[in-house]
């Protein structure tokens, strides 16, 4: 699912963090100040190794980018290391130009179009500054979708859409919270799902599973499926061995309204939260188009706006250790 559910933009966004944000802040294990010997070990081997083969690009990697290969190989170097080579062939092989260039030259004009049949966009942050992901596969109409874009064209948006998350919603939400945000939150929307339509994108599912576990490890913090019908149970058996098993633990299935909105609401204040799944946000024109987030203040069109929202946040943080992360 594309619901698959940092480098140096996101260090240059911490930079601006309100200290009292980060005050009580502790990094979970295995990141940036909070390394065992063993990890500290292994993070300098990686980096000396890949320097030394002139695999280090100093524009585009940093100790947090490769911790989140590390993390994704449980720090075992060599694999760690074997991921990391191999994601950098795909960067450049990708598309036929690579990453770097379609980040640069494509226009996905189809947004609106897209929209009304498979709604897939980031929404303001949950309460530990986590950016929100949301997926509307319920509303799929596949026919209307591949009349106006394809598989292809849908897997680029998708590497478009993980680029700028590294490299402007988590900056920009770590300079919100004030202090490192290297996750997201996910929900899946599955409510009106049917078990055919899954079959005829489960080609696009797979390849976006695919691209999101092996080429932007360790970017879900927690992935929340709701409305899941009866159905689901033949779906998720589909879905499952696509997925590795820390991936799999960050996954919780939940039902209708009264089993996942009390769930999201203690992880989301209902401000963000559109109004859809139980919060208070009802932007003009759809939450699923604002784009709404520190990443996009002037540009979110949410109420309250994206600024106050921020505030609130950093005045209301949670210690660390009370938001689900896994």
């Amino acid at each position: 699912m594309t619901a698959t559910v940092t480098d140096t933009a996101a260090k240059q966004g911490v930079t601006k963090a309100a200290p009292a944000a980060s005050a009580t802040y502790t990094p979970p294990p295995g990141r940036l100040g909070n390394l065992t010997p063993v990890q500290e070990a292994a993070l300098a081997k990686l980096t000396a190794e890949l320097r030394a083969e002139g695999a280090y690009v100093e524009a585009r990697h940093d100790d947090a980018t490769l911790l989140r290969f590390l993390r994704a190989r449980k720090f075992d170097v060599p694999k760690a290391k074997e991921m990391f080579l191999a994601c950098e062939k795909w960067r450049k092989e990708f598309g036929g130009k690579g990453v770097d260039e379609l980040v640069r030259t494509f226009q996905f004009t189809e947004l609106h179009e897209v929209d009304k049949y498979y709604p897939q966009f980031y929404h303001n942050m949950d309460k530990s500054g986590r950016p929100i992901y949301i997926e509307r596969i319920g509303n799929l109409n596949v026919k209307a979708l591949y009349a106006c874009t394809s598989q292809e064209r849908l897997l680029q948006q998708l590497v478009v859409e993980y680029e700028s998350f590294l490299t402007s919603r988590l900056p920009a939400c770590s300079a919100a919270v004030g202090h490192p945000v290297e996750t997201s939150l996910t929900i899946l929307d599955l409510g009106g799902v049917s078990l055919s339509n899954f079959i005829r994108v489960k080609d696009y599912v797979a390849a976006a599973t695919h691209i999101g576990q092996n080429y932007y490890p360790e970017c879900m913090g927690a992935f929340y499926i709701i409305n899941a019908p009866w159905a689901f149970t033949a779906i998720w058996a589909a879905i499952k061995p696509w997925l590795d098993e820390v991936t799999v633990k960050k996954v919780h299935i939940l039902g209708g309204p009264s089993a996942y909105k009390p769930e999201l609401l203690s992880q989301i204040d209902k401000t963000a939260l559109p109004k859809e799944f139980g919060g208070e946000c009802s932007c003009a024109g759809g939450c699923s188009l604002s784009d709404v987030g520190p990443w996009n203040p002037s540009g979110g069109k949410s109420s309250p706006t994206a600024s106050a929202l921020t505030e609130k946040m950093v005045l209301e943080q949670p210690a660390h250790g009370q938001v689900l992360s896994a």
